[in-house]
């Protein structure tokens, strides 16, 4: 497991979060200079340069995201020139796209900083700037709403797989609901009916939290504590669920950590997120307490399983259960190995899910829970500490890639193994090289009294 270490303050990162965004502005230069976009979304890195991966387009918003966040970083106005220039003149397609479940990644990560950053002032108050930023995020929420499935109790965002799959993934990108609900936006289908993009956003929630996370409740035999499965698998004549199934990890009866951070980051937001909703509103659904209670609920057992299930420095291997672990012995009880002959790590889940305990232990320690709250916030800053350090800072000047040692797709085959070895290593993914910009400029934001940073302050101006 983790060895949290208790004494880390964000200030003590702050020599490694300079070099970290310098090195970051040259990842996102190279890229521009290098990538040519024509060729589609940016996927992962080959030999340490960007290539694409033809799959669904989810990962541009990423791309342009990532030089608005170093923008928000570090003031340099060529970054701003730059993710503004590119959201206008590329991001037009994604807004409208049906056939993705990804709204919030492409969306928000583009559209939405912009508009956040205006919001706080950080770039130059335009009315009508504002005004299009605002329709293209209420639209996207409208369209990732769109692709409903209802079952027994409830309904999820189905995945592109089809309206019998709900992916755990989706619990992040749903912020794209929330921020166009936020925005005043209405949802009209049929007849003029009208349906409420928040209403959508919590029973997608309430799913996931119902199907994608367990409990070690005795759901079947390999139930555990805060364990996820990537895809859940539903009826859509009856409603009934059927099976867990997983497209990225080894099976749907083991852990795939990407997803299990995915779950982490994203319940610890969306409990964020209900402390702006007025009670009023959330009456219609079940009340703040109900809500709270199984938002926290999953949000905890995810964040447990992650720091119980990680070697000691924080950086997870591809899927918990991956096939040829056990020839690693006792590998949670020394720092993960990137390189070594049997199963690969993956720097993107720490990213993420190191977000998602920073966030956790916020939320527990202004709710009075100190004690816990630390224990993930301190769990979150370990993580960090350790992204920011070589093998997975990335320091060549020639490798596109900033975050080393992601991982794509280890079933398909599609991540780039080095010759000699007998597993990818060494390269860098769009969602991981965010990501770690998303936790560095979070954490660096803390150490600068600046605004909370969140996903629906774009919206809500808090």
């Amino acid at each position: 497991m983790i060895s949290i270490n208790s004494r880390l303050q964000p200030t003590d990162l702050q020599a490694k979060l300079n070099t970290f965004w310098e090195l970051s502005g040259n990842k996102i230069g190279l890229m521009d200079k290098k990538y040519d976009v024509s060729k589609g979304s940016p996927v992962f890195t080959i030999k340490g340069q960007y290539s694409t991966r033809g799959w669904t387009e989810w990962t541009q918003g990423f791309q342009f995201g990532s030089a608005i966040l170093q923008y928000d970083a570090t003031g340099e106005k060529e970054f701003l020139q730059s993710g503004r220039k590119k959201t206008l003149e590329v991001m037009a397609p994604h807004i409208s796209h049906i056939g993705v479940h990804d709204h919030g990644f492409n969306n928000v990560s583009t559209y939405g900083n912009l508009l956040r950053l205006m919001k706080e002032g950080k770039t130059e108050y335009n009315e009508w700037e504002k005004n299009f930023y605002e329709l293209a995020l209420k639209i996207s929420g409208v369209v990732q709403a769109s692709r409903w499935t209802t079952i027994k109790n409830g309904g999820f965002i189905h995945s592109f797989n089809g309206p019998h799959s709900l992916f755990v993934d989706t619990i992040r990108s749903c912020r794209a609901l929330v921020v166009s609900h936020l925005l005043g936006h209405v949802f009209q289908a049929e007849n003029d009916v009208k349906i409420n993009l928040l209403e959508r956003a919590l029973l997608h929630s309430k799913a996931t939290a119902n199907y994608s996370v367990y409990y070690g409740e005795g759901r079947d035999s390999y139930d555990i504590w805060g364990r996820t499965a990537h895809e859940s698998i539903f009826n859509t004549k009856d409603g009934n669920f059927r099976s867990p199934n997983s497209q990225q990890g080894y099976s749907g009866f083991t852990t795939w950590t990407r997803g299990l951070a995915w779950a982490m980051c994203g319940f610890a937001e969306e409990l964020e997120c209900l402390e702006i909703l007025p009670d009023t509103e959330l009456e219609a659904f079940g009340g703040r307490k109900q809500l709270e209670e199984f938002m926290l609920k999953a949000a905890r057992a995810t964040c447990d399983f992650y720091i119980a299930h990680t070697p000691v420095d924080g950086i997870p291997y591809w899927d918990t259960g991956a096939p040829n672990l056990h020839k690693l012995g006792n590998y949670l009880e020394r720092p993960a190995e990137p390189y070594n002959e049997h199963e690969p790590v993956d720097s993107s889940a720490a990213a993420i899910g190191a977000q998602g305990l920073l966030r956790l232990g916020n939320y527990l320690i202004n709710k009075g829970q100190t004690d816990d709250g630390n224990t993930y916030r301190q769990a979150g800053l370990t993580v960090l500490n350790r992204l920011l350090e070589e093998p997975y800072l990335s320091t060549d000047p020639n490798h596109q890639g900033l975050l080393l040692h992601s991982i794509y797709h280890r079933p398909n085959g599609w991540d780039y193994v080095p010759e000699g070895s007998k597993i990818p290593y060494g390269e860098s993914s769009m969602w991981g090289d965010y990501h770690i910009r998303e936790l560095a400029l979070y954490v660096g934001r803390m150490i600068k009294n600046e605004p909370y940073y969140t996903f629906y302050s774009c919206a809500s101006g808090q």
